[in-house]
């Protein structure tokens, strides 16, 4: 009797085929993309020096509970800011890459992923480590997601009402380890502040016909000559030299510290007076590169010169 089964074609289908391993993989990547990863970890290395400088006696396990939930939400909350950003990126040519613009990512899962990751660290703060870290992290959410995404496109002002989220990461470390909140934390948060205006302006700089196009009305975008651009990123820069060094006076940090801040303070104020100088994308890079250089190596030798 002859047999009637029937071999049926390699379709690439099956659980362990190469086809199916790899949109796996390009589903990981684009969730990984989704949360911006490089910016988070800038994020812990503020919150874990705020933790560091505010502890008393250190509890090696209470900061990495710190560093779970801060990442969850911070993960979570850029995750959000890319959902509700979406049709803004569509237009920008340096944005239209990511997974939600490029159709890559349904905008379903984007707010279910960012809503679960921002909902269990809040949660994770505020029941494994305390209330008062808890209570922080949420004004976070708050002023970046209901305040600064959407002031984005209808104010100049954005730009400073988003430097308040992004300078409470450190103030999140410090009440974690300290359980109150004190002056020096506002001292940290200070730093971070006026650090954040000059690195925010000079991206804006950068890609204001980008921003243009997606309607943000950012300084560079609303005065493209840069005149005010320039302006207030002297100011700051100016402001950041003089507030860096304040953990040496309030007793925070040792000399070393109060030294490198003060070269690096020199440093960063000597890139923002050459873009002043020249208005240019190039020394807008150059400003934006010595931002990324000033933060970590601020905090960093803050923490290991703590007194």
């Amino acid at each position: 009797m002859r047999s009637t089964t029937t071999t049926l074609p390699d379709n690439g289908d099956t659980p362990n085929s190469p086809s199916k391993q790899t949109a796996f993989a390009l589903r990981v990547a684009d969730l990984i993309e989704l949360v911006k990863p490089r910016l988070v970890v800038m994020i812990l290395i503020t919150t874990a020096a705020g933790f560091y400088l505010g502890a008393r006696t250190m509890n090696w396990l209470l900061c990495l509970h710190t560093l779970i939930g801060a990442g969850l939400t911070a993960a979570g909350v850029l995750g959000l800011n890319q959902y509700l950003e979406r049709d803004a990126d569509a237009q920008m040519k340096r944005t239209q890459g990511r997974p939600l613009p490029d159709g890559r990512m349904s905008p379903l899962v984007a707010l279910f992923v960012g809503a679960a990751l921002t909902g269990s660290g809040m949660l994770y703060l505020t029941f494994v480590v305390n209330v008062l870290s808890g209570f922080v992290i949420s004004l976070i959410v708050v002023s970046y997601l209901l305040l600064y995404t959407p002031l984005k496109q209808k104010t100049s002002l954005c730009t400073l009402i988003g430097a308040v989220p992004g300078a409470l990461p450190p103030v999140v470390g410090w009440v974690a380890a300290r359980g109150s909140l004190t002056g020096e934390a506002w001292v940290l948060f200070a730093i971070l502040f006026l650090w954040q205006l000059p690195h925010s302006l000079a991206i804006a700089y950068i890609y204001r016909e980008d921003y243009a196009k997606a309607g943000f009305r950012l300084l560079p975008v609303i005065h493209p000559d840069g005149a005010s651009t320039c302006r207030q990123i002297v100011v700051n820069c100016v402001a950041l030299l003089g507030i860096g060094l304040l953990p040496t006076l309030c007793n925070i940090a040792g000399s070393i510290y109060f030294f490198t801040a003060l070269i690096a303070g020199v440093a960063f104020l000597a890139a923002g007076i050459y873009l002043a100088r020249t208005r240019s994308v190039k020394a807008a890079r150059y400003l934006l590169y010595a931002s990324l250089l000033y933060l970590p190596v601020v905090f960093i030798t803050m923490a290991l010169d703590k007194i």
